[in-house]
């Protein structure tokens, strides 16, 4: 694993989830070492759900990462600070299937020991292990605004991870 972090309970993350998501947005990734792809996203959240530290996250299935999501057993969110909002632009304009995005924007993939794929220059990392998805059904919208976020009727599919490592990077 990669040195320079410490391990932390997920109840000790000090980060609002309305800023770190919302705002500051965070890297999806899921794969191995070998074959991963990475994507931004500012939609998700944390809780408690099953008696589980749980994150849950979205991905349309057009995303190259929805490949690597669908085949994986975990996969990770990274949370950086704000000097690195250019790559995480980058990872969010840019497929997998054209651009090796490490390479693009400087960022290190490394591994953990379960062989989830995370970025060493993340200040905040949450392994999780896939343990429900479910695809987002138009039919249940209850406010009709959402259907604007779906104008190719391209929705959503949802992950339920639960929160297997929680990385803090050590100041």
């Amino acid at each position: 694993m990669a040195d320079k972090f410490n391990r932390i309970l997920p109840q000790d993350i000090s980060d609002n989830p309305f800023k770190a998501l919302g705002e500051d947005w965070m890297l999806v990734t899921a794969g191995n070492i070998n074959s991963y792809n990475t994507m931004t996203a500012s939609w998700g959240g944390l809780g408690v759900f099953w008696n589980k530290n749980i994150v849950f996250c979205v991905i349309r299935p057009s995303r190259h990462t929805y490949e690597y999501i669908e085949k994986a057993d975990t996969f990770t969110l990274s949370f950086f600070s704000d000097e690195y909002k250019e790559a995480l632009k980058f990872c969010g304009s840019h497929s997998g299937r054209d651009y090796d995005k490490a390479k693009e924007t400087g960022l290190t993939a490394v591994e953990t020991e379960n062989g989830s794929v995370f970025f060493k220059e993340a200040r905040l990392v949450l392994e999780c292990k896939k343990i429900y998805f479910d695809d987002i059904n138009p039919e249940n919208f209850m406010d009709p605004e959402i259907g604007t976020h779906y104008t190719n009727e391209d929705y959503h599919r949802m992950y339920f991870g639960e929160i297997i490592n929680v990385l803090a990077k050590q100041e």
